[in-house]
Parts: structure tokens; sequence; C-alpha cells
């Protein structure tokens, strides 16, 4: 099989990229009945306390009807400032916070109104930041697809209880911030590794899916 479907995420976990790496064909899920408590609009840093959850707030709304790509962002709270400050306070002594810091802070002052399209511009730029532009990512066409595939969209979880058991991804240790205090925590998010680890960081991933 050399065709994948993911979810779409938000600053998704390293397991995640190493799936671009993996297959010819990626697609990403747009189709699907919205599933809340997923990467899909949260992810994990690693916090002064350790393991930190960030949660994009949506429009509330009956989930079960509503697809991912019809799911709107909401603004009733100061959430972009909060994750602003979030990775300052984690990452803000990292090497590499001065270098990526200002792409994403540019990334939030442009206004998104639906979370596919927020998910989307942090997929290019993470593409981006790890020299992966030439990979092609698509929106699947519908949630039925035809054909043998990967079937990603509900294996990579932030709930260990949900998440699949993944043979081909095997994280590898770097140094990361609070290390000292709470030991090596793997397969956060995308920005752990690059905070910490710059122009390596395709390195490392690339080998973890080995």
């Amino acid at each position: 099989m050399d065709t994948c479907i993911l979810s779409t995420v938000y600053w998704g976990p390293v397991q995640y990229y190493t799936k671009l790496l993996s297959f010819s064909h990626i697609y990403v899920e747009q189709w699907e009945t919205y599933p809340k408590q997923t990467f899909r609009n949260r992810c994990v840093i690693y916090g002064p306390n350790g393991a930190q959850p960030l949660m994009v707030p949506v429009e509330k709304g009956s989930f079960h009807k509503i697809l991912t790509k019809d799911i709107k962002l909401s603004y009733d709270t100061t959430w972009i400032k909060n994750h602003l400050k979030s990775l300052e306070a984690a990452y803000r002594s990292s090497p590499f916070y001065e270098y990526y810091m200002d792409d994403i802070w540019q990334l939030y002052q442009k206004p998104y109104t639906f979370l596919l399209d927020l998910n989307w511009e942090i997929l290019q730029l993470t593409l981006k930041w790890l020299k992966m532009e030439v990979i092609e990512v698509h929106w699947t066409k519908s949630f039925e697809i035809e054909g043998n595939f990967s079937d990603f969209r509900m294996s990579i979880h932030p709930k260990s209880g949900k998440m699949a058991d993944d043979t081909s991804f095997k994280p590898i240790t770097y140094t990361q911030g609070f290390e000292q205090r709470f030991g090596f925590i793997p397969n956060l998010s995308i920005l752990d590794l690059i905070f910490n680890t710059g122009p390596e960081a395709r390195t490392i991933f690339v080998n973890s899916s080995k």
C-alpha cells in the first residue's frame, strides 16, 4: 500500500509527520463527522509542568451532525494569545525558538474561519520548515474511499487508550527543555521537536519511522 489517509491536525505529534515520508499518496480527511477530543483541534507541548495540552475552541453545535470541513473556529476566548504565551513559556529557552517563532506569529495574524484552513496553513508551514515542500497532500473527495490504503484517521490519538499500535513508529530521543524535571516525553507536538532540534528535526523523525 502506498496510500494513506490522515486526519487534519493542529500542530500534530511527531508520529503524524512520519507518515508523510512513508507513503507516496497522502490524503487528509475532510468529510468525516467531526470527532471531539482529538488532535484535530489540539496538540501537546512540553511545558514547565510537563505535558501540556493546547486546545483550539470551535463553535458549539451538534458535532454528531457536522462534517470536519464545516467546523468553524470560535473566537469567544483569547485562545491565540494564550497559545502564544504557552509556547513562549515552554520554549523561549530552546535553541531555535527565535528562529521559528516569527513564522508562527505571522500565521496567527491571518483571519481563519474554518479549522481546516488553520490546520492546512500549519501543515504547509511545517513542511517548509522540514524541507518537505515537494510532498503533495490532497483533501479527500469523499469519506468512503475505494482501494487499499492505510487509515490513520482515528489511530493517531491524544488518548493512549485510543492510540492504535504502530510498529513503524519508534520515537528517537532528543534533548527537551524540561527533561531534567520530568524525563523525556515522546511523540509530542512537532513544535517540540522543531524548537529543540531545528534543522536536525527531519533526520530525527525520519529515523523514528524506521
